[in-house]
């Protein structure tokens, strides 16, 4: 325990409260940091519930004994309340500042599976000042569930709500991939794309869904999901102490609002037998949320796709102008691919087909040094021919700040929630050991990036008739002041199909809401999500998947991986995917046929 608050005097609290009848069964072990394993039995009837006075410290190892996070250097005040096994605090924060709650102007009372806090004063500067704003929060009892349901409202716009959660066991971690032990290490993750901070220094790790897990043992898991119906920023953090962790369940409003008052999306935490249940119940969340249809039903999946059992990428220009494959070589290897599968079970992915890679987004034309107009043209009318699907790829967040049109786009570029503008500058392109910082990151919620891609996009269906188009980064969602990039994609797709119903539109990384209207994604459909994620959408490996032979990830920055002979790189979770480099047709030849074969045995193809 903190210096501020002993272990003696939190116990004699806890003894004084609970001789007045004032405790569930089973917070006292939480609120001292012992996890317990199931959901307490309900108060009495009425009763009031006592304050418990603890700090951001309290129950945690301080200093952190692994990986740490940005945290006050004081005991910033959270006066709690004790609930169904849990304790239970909450912060206020708006774009100016942090706020606790005011401990003498909290109540709350519990009736039967419900506690009522009722909190009207708030205090910041570390407790040392005041500020009038109220929160309400409603704890309610389900079987081994708590719904958390949390309305805060102030003076001034409010940015975040978090929900501190103490009594979290110590435990192995999930948010959909496999369990790991995090040891010590205070962790982190957001939804989606983790608030825009994936590649930034102590960036959350992302979440395709809210949703948390802590395996306990291997019939005790605790989680915690957000029932939220909208893409809105969430994120987890879990800070050890010596037997529980501290958990900060934290909702984000649109950075585009600035309301007074905040209604948190309900919260709901608890205990389960087994991993499938919660998930379960989860995604059907979700599915009715998102309005989502399965993948066999879905009307945006045209029926080669459903057919689909190979998908090829074909890499064309690096950023530094090198060129793997140009228009007539690509012919070439489909022209052999031919003779070994039937070309209308192959979706062909043409990555960087438009010039330097990303250096020349978001212009989007034929590029010469590849073969010009003609030469793609060639391709796309030469493949469609023998049967092969085309499928070009368009940036949906990324342009070149130093290219002349950007001004018609400028006023587009994202500005984080508390007005930073957004760099994509998380690569060093041109390996002079220095990220560049020359790509603005874009917001399709703004009409003049949202209008520029989509005229971008119909320029190349009308001018080459292509299959499908690609959106990179579709999955980064980010918080910002301008607009919401989910409804511009969303507008943006649902513009195209309109126009262009048999067209099919495919992104990069895949959030829940995201599946409502694309289907097929670049990466991910794997983990503990497999079975839900797999039942609505579809899923090929990265363009930076190892190639054969030496394993170049061709136009993309990472270099090169390891192409494993034996598995043939393969995933049981994707489709059959090959990704062809400069010396892939050339060299490992073998190697292509090999992976061929797999594909067709897959699907059952003779």
């Amino acid at each position: 325990m903190t210096d501020s608050i002993s272990r003696r005097d939190l116990l004699k609290t806890l003894a004084a409260a609970g001789a007045a009848g004032m405790l569930p069964l089973g917070a006292a072990s939480a609120a001292t940091g012992h996890a317990s394993a199931s959901i307490a039995a309900p108060g009495a009837k009425g009763a009031p519930v006592g304050i418990e006075p603890l700090v951001s410290t309290s129950g945690v190892y301080i200093p952190p004994r692994g990986r740490g996070f940005d945290k006050f250097s004081f005991d910033f005040p959270e006066p709690s309340v004790p609930f169904a096994g849990l304790t239970f605090g909450f912060l206020v924060f708006t774009r100016e500042n942090a706020y606790a709650l005011d401990a003498a102007a909290m109540k709350a009372e519990a009736s039967g599976d419900t506690l009522t806090l009722t909190c009207n004063g708030f205090t910041w500067a570390g407790g040392q000042e005041k500020a009038p704003g109220t929160l309400v929060a409603r704890l309610t009892r389900d079987g081994q569930e708590v719904a958390i349901d949390v309305t805060a409202q102030m003076g001034q716009p409010i940015k975040t709500v978090t929900t501190v959660i103490r009594g979290v066991p110590r435990g192995r971690i999930s948010t959909g991939y496999n369990f790991f032990d995090p040891r010590d290490n205070e962790l982190l993750f957001g939804y989606p794309f983790s608030g825009g901070d994936l590649f930034g220094p102590g960036g959350a790790g992302g979440m395709s869904t809210p949703f948390a897990l802590v395996q306990k043992s291997d019939t005790e898991y605790f989680f915690l999901r957000s029932l939220d119906d909208q893409v809105r920023t969430k994120r987890f953090y879990f800070q050890p102490g010596p037997e529980s962790y501290r958990v900060e369940a934290i909702h984000e409003e649109d950075g585009w609002r600035n309301e007074t008052k905040l209604v948190v999306p309900t919260w709901r935490v608890g205990w389960a037998s087994d991993v499938e249940t919660p998930i379960s119940a989860h995604y059907e969340h979700l599915a009715r949320a998102y309005r989502l249809r399965p993948f066999d039903t879905r009307p945006d999946v045209p029926d080669w796709l459903r057919s689909t059992a190979l998908v090829l990428t074909l890499h064309g220009q690096h950023y530094t102008g090198y060129i793997f494959n140009d228009y007539a070589k690509q012919l070439e290897i489909l022209r052999w691919v031919a003779t070994q599968i039937d070309p209308h079970r192959v979706l062909n992915f043409l990555s960087a087909w438009d010039g330097r890679y990303y250096w020349d987004y978001p212009l989007y034309k034929a590029s010469d040094r590849m073969g010009g107009e003609a030469g793609f043209k060639k391709l796309i009318r030469e493949a469609q021919a023998m049967g092969y699907r085309m499928m070009p790829m368009f940036g949906a967040n990324s342009a070149n700040r130093k290219l002349p049109m950007y001004a018609q786009i400028a006023d587009s570029v994202t500005n984080k929630v508390d007005g930073d503008e957004v760099d994509l500058n998380w690569v060093d392109w041109d390996n002079d050991r220095h990220q560049e910082g020359w790509l603005g990151y874009m917001n399709l919620g703004v009409d003049s990036w949202r209008k520029w891609l989509t005229g971008r996009i119909a320029d190349c269906i009308d001018r080459y008739g292509v299959d499908a188009y690609f959106l990179d980064i579709a999955g980064g969602w980010i918080n910002n002041t301008k607009g919401d990039m989910h409804a511009g994609m969303r507008q943006m797709v649902g513009d195209l199909r309109a126009r262009y119903p048999r067209v099919l539109a495919c992104g990069e990384m895949h959030y829940d809401g995201l599946m409502e209207f694309i289907p097929l994604y670049q990466s991910g459909g794997g983990g503990l999500f497999k079975d839900h994620v797999q039942r609505y959408a579809r899923f090929f490996l990265h363009l930076s998947h190892p190639a054969p032979g030496r394993g170049s990830s061709g136009v993309h920055e990472s270099g090169f991986g390891r192409f494993d002979e034996k598995t043939l790189s393969l995933s049981p979770d994707a489709i059959p995917t090959l990704n062809i480099v400069d010396d892939t047709f050339s060299r490992n030849r073998d190697t292509m046929a090999a992976v061929i074969r797999a594909a067709k045995e897959r699907a059952g193809i003779s």
